[in-house]
């Protein structure tokens, strides 16, 4: 190597490898980007570029798939004997668990299309033609609730009474199926012309987190609705974007990053990385997972999954592929160069070339954060609005 430093961007020149937070900038000894000379014949380099304060940020792009939260199997499961008013039932979503018929067979008689969306006290299928709807609550429908019985499924369904207008007066703090509890069964059940035992079996309602979209109907009009066997499966009705991220870049986001997530036929949506997977997997195109390990790419991955700020707003088809731009790490109020500027030094180390009056000299630097194209430089030697070289493009 001349004494002159060399320039150590170019084809195959530098490998940016993660070591612990930061970076570490490696030249391939012998080179300078290439071969071509980049310096003019006055000594001068072929361009320049100013040294900037602002923020930089480590962030990247990356691919995903724009889908929705929290799937999961609604199951039909076995017989139940007495209480509740019969035929086959769902569970809470999430669970696999479910109600069966009173007696006899169990016919699916009618099932919510796929694609459509189910509020609390909607249908979600039907079997021997009584319904079985939905309710909010995470504890799933394990058995059937009636006076005397005690728990957080009783609370979840006085809160759910309580909420379409037939609990008027209950204390939904309270786990307890009382009297007033068999009252506003009473009511919900007149409301929909089935006869008024005052007790919830199994099989009438089904437990989810909130409002319920249907992914798949796993079980056509006609069929049984055998125990254990999966009827719907299900998705929250909010937007959301997944993706699979290199182990190397997953160590740079956290949990609540910012994210600006390019949507399908154009315009953005702000969002929050929501959780990181705690262990990368392999990538699996099949899996639906991710979107970000390009086929064929064996490589261990994290999921990913980014809540969106205003979900409503986030449209198009399910998996529809979308780009991410995660912020990374924020560095506020520092000095950068383009990484193009970096001279490997004679003496060893890196340096830039500060262009000043129609002369240039080398500045020793020292490397801080990497991001968007550009470097941040530590040290008093530079300053806003110098010049540095680069190589001519």
């Amino acid at each position: 190597m001349s004494k002159r430093g060399k320039w150590v961007l170019g084809s195959l020149v530098v490998v940016l490898a993660v070591t612990g937070g930061g970076y570490a900038v490696v030249a391939q000894p012998g080179t300078d980007g290439g071969g071509a000379k980049q310096d003019r014949a006055d000594g001068l380099p072929g361009a320049t570029s100013p040294v900037k304060r602002g923020d930089l940020s480590s962030g990247f792009k990356v691919d995903g798939t724009l889908g929705f939260a929290k799937e999961r199997k609604l199951n039909a499961v076995g017989a139940e004997g007495g209480g509740g008013t019969g035929g086959a039932g769902g569970a809470g979503a999430g669970s696999g668990q479910g109600s069966g018929a009173g007696s006899g067979s169990a016919t699916l008689t009618w099932v919510a299309p796929s694609g459509s969306s189910v509020e609390r006290d909607g249908k979600l299928y039907e079997v021997n033609g009584k319904p079985v709807r939905l309710m909010y609550g995470s504890t799933p429908m394990y058995r059937s609730l009636k006076s005397g019985d005690k728990g957080e499924d009783v609370k979840q369904l006085k809160q759910n009474l309580q909420a379409l207008g037939f609990g008027t007066g209950l204390d939904t703090s309270d786990g307890t199926f009382t009297d007033g509890t068999a009252t506003a069964v009473k009511r919900w059940q007149k409301s929909h012309k089935v006869k008024e035992t005052g007790e919830v079996g199994k099989a009438d309602i089904a437990f989810a987190s909130g409002p319920q979209r249907i992914q798949k109907n796993d079980m056509a009009v006609g069929d049984e609705a055998a125990a254990g066997k999966p009827v719907l499966t299900l998705t929250g009705t909010e937007r959301m974007v997944r993706l699979q991220l290199d182990v190397a870049k997953a160590g740079k986001v956290k949990t609540g990053d910012a994210v600006v997530v390019n949507l399908p036929g154009g315009g953005t949506a702000s969002g929050k990385v929501s959780t990181v997977g705690a262990t990368a997997n392999g990538d699996d195109p099949s899996s639906g997972g991710g979107g970000g390990g390009g086929g064929g790419d064996k490589k261990p991955k994290v999921d990913v999954e980014i809540t969106l700020d205003k979900p409503s707003e986030a449209t198009g088809p399910d998996q529809s592929p979308v780009s991410v731009s995660l912020t990374g790490e924020v560095r506020t109020g520092v000095l950068s160069v383009p990484v193009n500027s970096l001279l490997a030094l004679a003496e060893g180390g890196f340096g830039v070339q500060v262009v000043e009056n129609g002369k240039v000299r080398e500045v020793k630097v020292e490397l801080g954060m990497f991001g968007q194209g550009r470097v941040e430089v530590k040290g008093d030697t530079l300053k806003e609005g110098m010049l540095v070289g680069v190589p001519k493009s």
